[in-house]
């Protein structure tokens, strides 16, 4: 008895201690275990409802991007068609420009080609037809045919009221020209009185003179002055060269010196121009015109002829005794003496800013105006007979109202027909100058 009751004392302090030291934590731990698990059925409970939410969001969203892909699909199908409609517009337009500008540059080349197909034949018509007229004038008598037309088209020319002027006179302005006829007129009236030994003394002392008012240019405008007092100048002419040249120059100076110039280098003109007019007259006397005015032609196509020569005579830079030299002995090879020597040296000595070949035809010019003639420069393939010079020298006189020295240049590149040049007109006849006009005339 006193076991059990010994173990149920054992077992109710087992008890008490159990009750009062285990189940107090035990029931706490419970209740905090109660209270998370409360937590987390609340917890889960809202992540339910969050995921309620989530999924409604997620439905509605689904909805949303559905709708908007939907949208965005038939947005993008309009414009796709909007697009193609553009580009197949487009590509109408282009296609209409490509076809314009095909269709032009068609028409371009086809007009280069037609425009190339011309000039080919064109070329080959004016080639072909130099061939035949060579082959046709190069029989004389056919040359000479053609020469007659040119004649018979000249014969029904209407007479010209151009005044012909020749030499220096036909670039003077109105005071010099009427001052190179005073002098002119007071030379004829010395010269009558004077004998070929006068007639030299009065060129070389007007030559000297020259020389003398080209080195002096300040002496030129003294005597060249626009005043009225033209006695003053003549007395300083007096001071200057009275006892220095013959009374016959000295005249002359005196005339030349009371004229109004239009500018000094004229009066210089002027006085060589008597001087050249002194040689003439003594070719007058000495019945030498006719061949003083050949061999100046021919000393001119010497010149023509022979550019480098030309040159050399011309060439200021070199002194004029070189030049002079030079002068002699090509005048001695060319058969050209006596007076017309005399006028080729004075000329090129007293060039001054023209070349030499200019003023050799100036004087050979003034050789034949002397006479009352007009020179007619006239360039044919071959010589001319007598009846066409004849004949040709009548058709000029009569258009031209003076009588007219023919001075003909054989050239055979003119085939045929006759180039004609008097003083600044020129008459152009020529079959070159007509195949050249028809070279010329070909479509570019």
């Amino acid at each position: 008895m006193s076991t059990f009751i010994g173990q149920l004392i054992g077992f109710a302090v087992i008890v008490y201690i159990l009750w009062r030291f285990v189940v107090p934590p035990v029931k706490t731990l419970m209740q905090k275990q109660q209270d998370a698990v409360r937590t987390a059925l609340a917890e889960s409970a809202e992540a339910a409802k969050k995921l309620a939410d989530a999924d409604a969001m997620h439905a509605k969203a689904l909805k949303d991007a559905k709708a908007q892909a939907s949208k965005v699909t038939d947005e993008a199908r309009q414009d796709s068609e909007r697009i193609a409609s553009q580009l197949e517009e487009q590509a109408v337009v282009e296609a209409e420009r490509l076809k314009a500008q095909g269709a032009q540059q068609v028409q371009l080349m086809r007009q280069q080609l037609i425009r190339q197909l011309r000039q080919g034949l064109g070329q080959e018509s004016v080639d072909k037809a130099d061939a035949l007229v060579r082959a046709h004038v190069a029989d004389p008598a056919a040359q000479a045919a053609t020469v007659d037309r040119f004649l018979d088209e000249l014969d029904q020319m209407a007479p010209s009221s151009v005044s012909i002027e020749t030499g220096v006179s036909a670039r003077l302005r109105a005071a010099s020209r009427a001052a190179f006829e005073q002098l002119t007129k007071a030379f004829d009236d010395v010269a009558g009185n004077l004998d070929a030994a006068g007639l030299t003394t009065v060129a070389d002392e007007l030559t000297g003179v020259v020389g003398v008012l080209g080195a002096e240019p300040t002496l030129t405008r003294h005597l060249t002055e626009h005043n009225d007092d033209s006695d003053a100048k003549v007395r300083l002419t007096d001071r200057l060269f009275s006892n220095r040249v013959d009374e016959h120059t000295l005249q002359l100076l005196r005339t030349a010196v009371s004229q109004r110039w239009s500018a000094a280098a004229d009066f210089v003109d002027g006085i060589e121009h008597l001087a050249r007019l002194a040689l003439l007259k003594r070719a007058e006397l000495e019945n030498q015109v006719d061949e003083v005015e050949e061999q100046l032609f021919r000393f001119g196509r010497v010149l023509d002829s022979e550019p480098r020569l030309t040159a050399l005579l011309s060439d200021y830079t070199t002194p004029l005794d070189g030049r002079l030299a030079l002068l002699d002995k090509v005048v001695g090879g060319s058969g050209v003496d006596g007076t017309a020597a005399a006028l080729l040296k004075q000329t090129i000595g007293q060039l001054r800013g023209e070349r030499a070949d200019e003023a050799v035809v100036d004087l050979a010019e003034l050789a034949v105006a002397r006479r009352g003639e007009v020179v007619a420069h006239v360039n044919a393939a071959a010589e001319l007979t007598d009846a066409q010079r004849d004949r040709l020298a009548e058709l000029l006189t009569r258009i031209y109202g003076h009588p007219v020295a023919v001075q003909l240049n054989v050239d055979p590149e003119v085939l045929g027909g006759l180039s004609i040049t008097v003083g600044d007109e020129v008459i152009d006849g020529s079959i070159a100058s007509r195949l050249a006009a028809a070279q010329t005339q070909l479509p570019d």
